[in-house]
């Protein structure tokens, strides 16, 4: 693999991080995860302007501008030969950079930037079964709950705890017990015949395809309580990578039935 890190390019076995970064100490950053087909980032506008959101929610600022990101982007696709691929993973990463130890950011920050790929799996998805973290609980009061940030503790915890139980995922409810998201996706229920996605004030991260989905029409955004959870007849979830169909949650299976043609 070739990574763009700080303006270069570099064989993945040579790139160097310093050891006192933020991003490895604190997880002071953010990234964005997307999705290249054929060479084009989907929906990058969307990506760039919520990595800025949330590098200003943070104060680190951003040492390139958009198009200088892009053309770090299509650096990377091209010297890993994924320019021409039928789908490619892209990551973008930002954190504030090396400092001393203690929690307070240095006056003059040196951000380090690093940009990854890999090809995106050529098989379809597999539908997923999820079931309800009851270990831990996102805290939709915080800012970073609308910043797709380093820290993603809470979300490994209740990955291990769906793994533990033999599912693929886990949906992690709020403060208030009700449905935010799961722990890489945001979600969408068939409830009583409507479509419903948790509002980003009940801690669902402002995913861009999710964006472009209420965009579209195709769902609206209502707390989404574990009753109507325990209803839900069809999911779906949404993420960079695309629309995932859910085959069950807790145990109990869903309909597989297709979603209709606005989602696609």
């Amino acid at each position: 693999m070739i990574v763009w890190l700080n303006g270069a390019l570099l064989p993945l076995d040579e790139a160097r991080i310093v050891p006192t970064d933020r991003g490895f100490t604190l997880g002071d950053g953010v990234f964005e995860t997307m999705r290249a087909e054929a060479g084009t980032v989907l929906r990058l506008d969307r990506h760039l302007a919520r990595l800025r959101g949330g590098a200003a929610t943070l104060g680190i600022p951003v040492p390139l501008d958009d198009t200088g990101l892009a053309a770090a982007l299509a650096a990377v696709l091209a010297a890993n030969d994924l320019a021409q691929a039928q789908a490619a993973v892209l990551r973008l990463e930002l954190t504030r950079g090396p400092a001393p130890g203690g929690l307070a950011p240095p006056v003059e920050p040196r951000p380090t930037l690093l940009v990854t790929t890999r090809a995106a799996p050529a098989a379809a998805p597999a539908p997923v079964r999820l079931v309800t973290a009851r270990g831990t609980r996102r805290n939709e009061h915080s800012p970073l709950s609308r910043v797709k940030h380093l820290g993603y503790g809470d979300m490994i915890l209740a990955q291990r705890e769906a793994s533990g139980s033999g599912a693929d995922d886990a949906i992690v409810l709020n403060t208030a017990g009700h449905v935010a998201e799961t722990t890489i996706s945001n979600v969408f229920l068939e409830v009583d015949g409507a479509w419903v996605t948790p509002p980003v004030t009940d801690g669902a991260l402002p995913g861009t395809h999710r964006a472009a989905l209420l965009e579209a029409g195709v769902a609206a955004e209502v707390t989404v309580t574990t009753a109507m959870l325990a209803r839900a007849r069809r999911a779906v979830l949404s993420n960079a990578n695309g629309l995932r169909p859910v085959a069950s949650i807790d145990g109990r299976c869903l309909s597989l039935e297709e979603v209709p043609a606005p989602w696609r």
